[in-house]
């Protein structure tokens, strides 16, 4: 069997695996939209602006969303006992971390495919930004993906696993989010793109880095 084909049987399993269940998508997705609406509601009634606070809302709701889907990436493997087996299976180490992320980008994914349409309709925003949000709502997931895997692999081990990894997680996360946030500001306010390049350009740069290092990183953690 290939590389790409044993990454894609994991993916692959982890999706039949939610289907059969759907707890984690839909606690995933609902969490999301009370976020989007508790805020809206609440700016409704305080802010002169909405927009100017949009971005910041749909970024936590997204975070912590996210987080919750990170959290039951591996403590499902570890409450089945199928980690062991996983691991012990001959699949490179690596081929098990892209299939795990990328099966969380998937996730991460759909709710901001569902979540993005709620969102412009709550803040009055245009139509038309939804493709532009979309393409920064993936970068940002990829890279909310990406680092949290390796942190979910190490939080899993720990006592207190549903805090640890939001704990792991936010710091090192911070010039992803904070990069999306600025990308979102920028489509909403419709800023030139020439003013939200260096925004861009972090985004896309950490993307790579956690991504390449998440890798390399995630056969010390699962060997400890």
């Amino acid at each position: 069997m290939s590389y790409l084909r044993k990454v894609y049987a994991i993916v692959v399993k982890d999706v039949a695996a939610e289907l059969r269940t759907r707890e984690m998508l839909s606690s995933m997705l609902v969490f999301a939209l009370l976020v989007i609406l508790i805020f809206n509601f609440a700016f409704e009634l305080r802010a002169d602006n909405q927009r100017t606070l949009a971005p910041g809302v749909l970024w936590a709701a997204i975070a912590f969303a996210g987080t919750l889907g990170l959290t039951r990436s591996f403590i499902v493997e570890k409450d089945r006992g199928s980690i062991d087996g996983l691991l012990l299976a001959p699949v490179d180490r690596s081929a098990i971390f892209l299939g795990k992320m990328l099966g969380n980008t998937l996730f991460i994914g759909v709710v901001d495919l569902i979540t993005l349409p709620v969102f412009i309709v709550l803040f009055n925003l245009p139509v038309t930004s939804l493709l532009p949000l979309a393409g920064v709502a993936a970068l940002g997931t990829f890279g909310l993906a990406g680092v949290g895997t390796l942190f979910s692999a190490m939080a899993v081990h720990t006592r207190a696993r549903e805090v640890m990894l939001p704990v792991l997680l936010f710091p090192v996360a911070v010039p992803v989010i904070l990069a999306a946030v600025k990308l979102t500001a920028g489509i909403i306010d419709a800023l030139p793109f020439s003013e939200v390049q260096s925004w861009f350009s972090l985004l896309a740069v950490f993307d790579v880095v956690f991504a390449a290092l998440s890798l390399i990183l995630f056969d010390y953690v699962m060997e400890e």
